[in-house]
């Protein structure tokens, strides 16, 4: 298994272990299981979320068996680590339909099925039928007050204040650790950097409750940064999601292939299932060849196509190229609405003027008539990927694509919706 560890390495995905060693000799002797958990505080994961799991896929696809934890309990508490301060409380319903969400993006990351096929679990299975003397006895007991206070996760938030509800939330997560340790025999956890102090604090549970002679393991991911030092993860209309409803199979796209060429071969060996070699290559077209971005679009099919399956990527390039072409007939409505979600639309009602000159202006196409005149004139405009120069051009049925839209390109790049009611 020392190839699996080494792989790791090489990719930079090992930030903290708990016992390096006794981890390598372990993976060495045996096939484990082992886990990661989400906590379902929206209905879908962001990008943040994917590293620790696609590590665990990893670990899959090496032959051990990963458990996916969704946090049905702890969600309803919030979880301190990294917060400034508490978390609002979520209902059982939303937390609940929140699950739901997450369940459904886990099953398009993992495999479920044959030998070592990943489990799904949730912990509010075994937490939320818990009574607080159970909880007091058999688990607080084991957790020294002193011990939690030394712990990141709580002596950050002493100062501006942390309650008893969150204060107990390691102790859950601790709960969670030797609950899979018992009835699923699972040997490790794997979580982001800022996990260690709930990681640890499980395998302190296990140690009590299993004896000294357990043998558990921890590992956190390193926290991806981007080279000029901005967050990665977010843009300017925010998170990237993996929930295609929240941000489009395009959009997600368009995230990865815009990666800096500083970035894009540290992402391709943290997100994707590449092989060494591969990554080399493109390392090196990179170097002598970075105006073809085979490294950047290598790495958003690949992780549209993980994410959102072949059929979202294809789409998702068919846009691409038909904006970047301006070829904009060859899409459908719903392929427009994909590509053109952020761009500046106007509703067109039944009965208003349909002269493009008239149009213009009124969708703020054209500060006025006569720069909506000059710029038809000079073909600067385009109606659906065509140029038009006919200053009497009235938009008509054809014009409207699906009966839904018509795309108007003023100069090369600014694009914009006219709809109709």
């Amino acid at each position: 298994m020392s190839t699996l560890l080494d792989d790791l390495k090489w990719r930079g995905l090992i930030y903290q272990e708990t016992d390096a060693d006794g981890l390598a000799d372990t993976l060495n002797k045996e096939k484990i299981s082992l886990y990661c958990g989400v906590d379902p505080t929206a209905d879908s994961m962001h990008i943040g979320h994917l590293l620790p799991f696609l590590t665990l896929r990893r670990f899959q696809n090496h032959g051990h068996r990963p458990i996916v934890l969704v946090g049905g309990a702890t969600g309803l508490i919030g979880d301190p680590s990294g917060k400034k301060e508490e978390r609002k409380l979520q209902t059982l319903e939303q937390v609940d339909s929140n699950v739901q969400g997450l369940k459904k993006q886990l099953e398009q990351i993992f495999d479920f099925q044959g030998e070592n096929g990943a489990i799904l679990t949730n912990n509010f299975d075994w937490v939320g039928s818990m009574d607080l003397i159970t909880f007091l006895r058999d688990y607080g007991k084991n957790i020294g007050v002193n011990y939690m206070l030394a712990k990141d996760i709580v002596s950050s938030r002493l100062d501006s204040g942390i309650s008893f509800t969150e204060f107990t939330y390691t102790i859950l997560q601790a709960i969670d650790f030797y609950q899979l340790y018992e009835n699923w025999n699972c040997k490790m956890q794997i979580g982001g950097s800022d996990q260690w102090g709930n990681i640890t604090t499980g395998l302190e549970m296990i140690r009590k409750m299993a004896g000294e002679g357990a043998k558990a393991y921890g590992m956190t991911i390193p926290l991806v940064t981007k080279a000029d030092g901005t967050k990665f993860g977010k843009t300017e209309s925010g998170a990237i999601w993996l929930d295609p409803v929240k941000t489009t199979p395009y959009e997600f796209y368009q995230f990865w292939i815009n990666t800096s060429d500083a970035d894009v071969i540290k992402y391709l060996k943290l997100f994707t299932f590449l092989d060494r070699a591969e990554i080399e290559e493109l390392e090196k077209s990179v170097q002598t060849e970075a105006h073809l971005r085979k490294a950047q679009r290598t790495l958003a099919e690949e992780m549209t196509r993980l994410i959102h399956g072949d059929e979202a990527l294809a789409q998702a390039i068919r846009i691409t190229e038909a904006l970047f072409s301006g070829n904009i007939a060859t899409l459908s409505a719903k392929e427009i609405e994909q590509g053109l979600k952020d761009v500046p639309t106007f509703e067109h009602e039944e009965g208003m003027d349909a002269g493009l000159v008239e149009i213009l202006v009124q969708a703020k196409i054209s500060p006025s008539k006569r720069q909506a005149r000059e710029d038809i004139q000079n073909g600067a405009v385009s109606i659906n990927g065509e140029k038009t120069t006919d200053l009497n051009y009235q938009l008509e049925e054809e014009d409207k694509l699906d009966g839904k839209f018509t795309v108007i390109r003023r100069g090369k790049k600014k694009y914009f919706l006219i709809q109709y009611k």
